[in-house]
């Protein structure tokens, strides 16, 4: 895991200053990269969206070719849509239904972006670093998720 923890405030006002569009897909892709750009230790950061009632679709995303589509019953992007709570998993390979997208992927952070107590998808992002996420990066990416809604359509 990296020793020196991301300055989660300045990278909450970089990525507000980066989205000046409403729309969602100019905000989701921008949003993936700069993630990706910006954290360490990352091999795939992208969305997974609600289009459908207990499915998220793939959305924008940084990475290798990606699952599509996901039901609320699998994988750790499907637990956090289905319970609107954060995944922190140190171990992926320890989730008995883990859907393997990369096989390089070890330890997954997935945030649900929630608008207008409407779940709209789910921020994932995957290390190939088992116990890369820590609480403060948890605590961090949700912060940022924040920005994303506030500045983006999710209508």
């Amino acid at each position: 895991m990296p020793t020196d923890a991301p300055d989660y405030a300045l990278l909450a006002r970089q990525l507000d200053a980066l989205l000046d569009d409403r729309d969602w897909l100019t905000n989701s892709a921008q949003t993936c990269a700069f993630l990706m750009q910006e954290l360490p230790a990352l091999n795939w950061v992208g969305f997974y969206l609600q289009r459908e009632p207990e499915l998220l679709a793939l959305g924008p995303f940084q990475g290798k070719p990606a699952c599509h589509p996901i039901p609320f019953s699998k994988g750790v992007c499907g637990a956090a849509a289905r319970t609107r709570e954060t995944q922190l998993i140190d171990d992926v390979h320890a989730i008995a239904d883990h859907i393997a997208c990369d096989s390089a992927s070890n330890a997954e952070l997935v945030v649900p972006v929630v608008c207008d107590d409407r779940l709209w998808g789910v921020l994932d992002l995957d290390s190939p670093e088992r116990g890369r996420f820590s609480k403060a990066d948890q605590h961090g990416i949700e912060q940022l998720v924040k920005v994303f809604i506030a500045s983006t359509d999710l209508t």
